[in-house]
């Protein structure tokens, strides 16, 4: 008999020593990895352990589960897109002017070793919901807000009643046009989604108020499995439309004949590609995941070549603390073009601006130049 989501989750690693055992580490390896986890801790539960070839030490699939001494790798930042900065209320963050996020959990049924929130993930609930009246009462002041994302964490390992509660009172906010949730499930962990028949009926209900739109994050074709396809379905049929934010990974996606069978795939299955995001420079992330501009971009303009043409709609952006930058590609030898999608501040309204960019930068800081 097969395990519930629920067992899934119990049964997930989530030490060292798990880890060594199911991998065969050495014991020097499992006394680095003890150290690492206690940074940034482990969570692979079982459905996603099996996805992974043990065989091949660069499995995609292994490289965003199974955590990496690379990972101690100095530079990056835990918090890139300045989230700090804009927290209004404990676990809710309002940077663009039209969208409120809520912070509803720190908790995942998988721990990305990518994952740009690491601050958070596993380790703290400092920035996670519980105030949920003040927020209501925001949300319902600032009528300029049309959508409101819950995120995490994510967002589907809140409990069944709690998610009809966030949908119970934000779908009677006039103001708003729509309800996004922030999940990886669909992904890391599809039997929560199809196992759960009353998550799928009030879906349905309050979808029938305000649009309710899941935003998930595939990364590889592999994760797209009967699984993954039965839990897409599932949600569609519950009346949500689902978007596919991909993460531009090294090692895992950054070969355009990958990332098009990718956004291909999604395509197929109803989920309509939305973004490819340039991996941020988080701690721990950083050395690992980062490709270069000058590649990525190569990469993805590879692969949309072989894109169909709905898959063709996603655009190559990176989250930054001044906005939602979209990278359009360069003008000269070492001169990239910019524009800004989603903007903090007004005077950064579509935007658009050059910066210098050369072979192994990765990134813009706060003054939109290129950094390695």
């Amino acid at each position: 008999m097969e395990k519930t989501w629920q067992e899934l989750l119990k049964t997930s690693i989530r030490s060292a020593q798990a880890l060594a055992e199911e991998f065969g580490f050495s014991k020097e390896e499992k006394e680095r990895l003890e150290i690492l986890t206690q940074q940034y801790p482990v969570c692979i539960n079982p459905y996603y352990l099996g996805l992974i070839d043990k065989n091949d030490p660069d499995d995609p699939i292994r490289k965003m589960a199974v955590p990496d001494v690379k990972e101690f790798a100095p530079g990056g930042s835990f918090d890139t897109s300045g989230e700090a900065d804009n927290t209004k209320i404990k676990g809710m963050q309002h940077k663009y002017k039209q969208t409120a996020l809520i912070l509803s959990t720190n908790q995942c049924a998988m721990y990305c070793r990518h994952c740009f929130r690491k601050r958070l993930v596993g380790l703290s609930d400092e920035e996670v919901a519980s105030h949920l009246p003040e927020m209501i009462r925001y949300v319902e002041e600032h009528t300029e807000i049309n959508n409101v994302l819950i995120s995490g964490g994510d967002a589907f390992l809140n409990s069944t009643g709690k998610l009809r509660q966030y949908l119970e009172y934000f779908t009677g906010i006039p103001h708003l046009d729509f309800i996004r949730f922030g999940t990886r499930v669909p992904v890391v962990l599809p039997q929560r989604i199809y196992e759960d028949e009353a998550l799928l009926q009030f879906l349905k209900e309050y979808g029938m108020k305000k649009q309710i739109i899941i935003v998930t994050q595939f990364n590889h074709p592999r994760e797209i499995t009967a699984a993954s396809v039965r839990a897409l379905r599932a949600l569609r049929e519950s009346g949500c439309v689902i978007r596919n934010q991909t993460v531009l990974l090294k090692g895992v996606n950054d070969d355009s004949t990958v990332l098009a069978q990718l956004q291909n795939l999604l395509v197929a299955h109803g989920v309509i590609p939305y973004y490819i995001f340039q991996c941020r420079p988080v701690s721990g992330v950083k050395n690992q995941f980062q490709v270069p501009f000058l590649r990525a971009l190569r990469v993805v303009e590879e692969a949309k070549a072989g894109m169909n043409g709905q898959a063709k709609s996603v655009r190559f952006m990176m989250s930054h603390p001044s906005g939602k930058i979209e990278i359009l590609g360069p003008l000269s030898k070492d001169q990239f073009l910019f524009r800004y999608h989603q903007f903090k501040y007004e005077k950064d309204a579509s935007r658009m601006f050059t910066a210098s960019i050369k072979e192994d930068h990765t990134w813009l800081n706060e003054n939109l130049e290129g950094v390695s």
